[in-house]
């Protein structure tokens, strides 16, 4: 049992299949005897179900001297080692939203929303659109500002197949999520406009003076 076994199933998951079977606590040696293999293999995937949470130690009730024996229960729950589509999600959720009217203008108010939430977890800089440029970088934009230029370029997007899916909806979060951080630093600058693949390598965030 020190690989998947013959079925495709991982011998962790025999082990906690065999918890569930029985429906009971189960001492290391019935769990072994079930499964026809040496203890010490049940106790190293036991290790690992305990840590994800899927396995539970219980004592058994005192029968004598000694140290009671230490028992094992499945906990109940579902997987948490299984796969996650959380882009497909994404991609189910924003197509719905694009289809309707205003789904921009709802997306740069949620953008704002999260901006407003970035910027107050931040200590007001003397350089805003320095610290913009850093945190961007630090959300994975890999942004780019020339001296003295009014423009910021994002040479990547962390969310690159959605911008091209939906750019509508998602690049105005971006532009919200940087207007909503400059407005929580009342900086005396904004994000004014965003243009999606200005060019080929690139998204351009236009910078306007506030108010």
């Amino acid at each position: 049992m020190e690989g998947p076994a013959a079925g495709g199933q991982h011998p962790a998951n025999e082990v906690l299949a065999e918890l569930r079977t029985a429906g009971r606590p189960l001492r290391i040696a019935e769990i072994a005897e079930g499964l026809g293999v040496h203890p010490n293999t049940v106790r190293f995937h036991l290790g690992g179900l305990i840590q994800r949470g899927q396995v539970a130690r219980v004592e058994a009730p005192p029968s004598g001297p000694g140290r009671p024996a230490q028992l094992f229960r499945a906990v109940p729950g579902m997987d948490p080692g299984g796969p996650r589509h959380y882009r497909l999600l994404a991609e189910v959720l924003l197509a719905d939203l694009a289809a309707h009217p205003g789904a921009a203008a709802w997306a740069a108010d949620a953008g704002r929303a999260w901006g407003t939430q970035l910027g107050a977890e931040r200590t007001q800089p003397e350089e805003p659109v320095q610290r913009l440029v850093e945190l961007m970088a630090d959300l994975g934009f890999a942004p780019e500002q020339p001296a003295d230029s009014e423009q910021i370029a994002l040479r990547h997007c962390p969310f690159l197949e959605l911008a091209q899916q939906h750019p509508a909806v998602v690049c105005q979060v971006h532009l919200g999520m940087a207007q909503g951080v400059l407005a929580a630093w009342q900086a005396p600058i904004t994000a004014e406009r965003l243009v999606p693949f200005a060019e080929p390598d690139r998204c351009v965030v236009q910078l306007a003076p506030a108010g």
